[in-house]
């Protein structure tokens, strides 16, 4: 396999089917592919659109599903668990992420050294958001940034390109999907950042505000930084 495309998703019937046609389309060149779409509690007919999808079109589709919902950390982890590839392609599920830039992330993976394990989208020139949204992104960006000295332009953007086994040794906690540049630093890889397309949202309804990220960001940071202090940053090994 390889490349895997883990794809989140909650009541995202009107987009996971379009969504998983596009990342199809996209990957014709890095055959072969497998595209994981992990329903995480949708109470809509998510899951039965991809069914359907999956024996009519699209054989590279697989489904997992979670009994309960657990959150979009806990459905990114369970993808890449289950994922065959060494690279994860993640995006989200809301059709916002362009599946035709993977390739450019594949790209820049190929194009870097042995300690480049994440490559992450940087949706700064493109951003198809409500103003609200753009200075909320753009506040919280600075501040992680400065805060935890991760990096990179743009922490929040869906799609990525990581590596597996990397990220399955760091630790794991609720919302970790926001940190994943900071916590790859301090494992010692490299993380680089490459320009990406963003779309508006056609379909369907977002699950976040301003709000309801607000109380959870702000805990979040003071317990990653916890977390980087009391592991300190990996040395890179080379055998001699």
């Amino acid at each position: 396999m390889r490349i895997s495309v883990v794809i989140p998703v909650c009541n995202e019937e009107e987009n996971v089917v379009p969504l998983a046609r596009e990342i199809q389309a996209a990957l014709a060149a890095h055959r072969p592919f497998e595209i994981i779409f992990v329903d995480d509690g949708s109470t809509d007919r998510t899951l039965s659109a991809l069914q359907a999808a999956r024996t009519q079109s699209i054989p590279e589709l697989r489904l997992l599903q979670h009994s309960k919902r657990s959150g979009q950390s806990a459905a990114v982890h369970t993808g890449v668990r289950a994922a065959q590839a060494e690279w994860i392609a993640t995006l989200d599920g809301d059709g916002q992420n362009d599946p035709a830039d993977i390739p450019a992330l594949i790209a820049a993976q190929s194009a870097g050294g042995e300690r480049l394990k994440l490559v992450m989208g940087n949706r700064k020139a493109s951003r198809k958001d409500t103003w609200l949204r753009k200075i909320s992104s753009s506040v919280a960006n600075g501040v992680r940034s400065w805060f935890l000295k991760d990096q990179t332009p743009d922490t929040g953007c869906g799609i990525k390109l990581l590596h597996r086994a990397t990220f399955l040794e760091l630790p794991r906690f609720d919302h970790m999907h926001r940190f994943l540049p900071a916590l790859f630093l301090n494992a010692g890889t490299e993380v680089i950042s490459v320009p990406v397309g963003h779309r508006p949202r056609t379909r369907g309804t977002s699950k976040y505000g301003l709000f309801n990220r607000l109380g959870v960001g702000i805990v979040d940071l003071f317990g990653v930084r916890w977390i980087l202090r009391r592991n300190p940053r990996r040395p890179a090994v080379t055998e001699q």
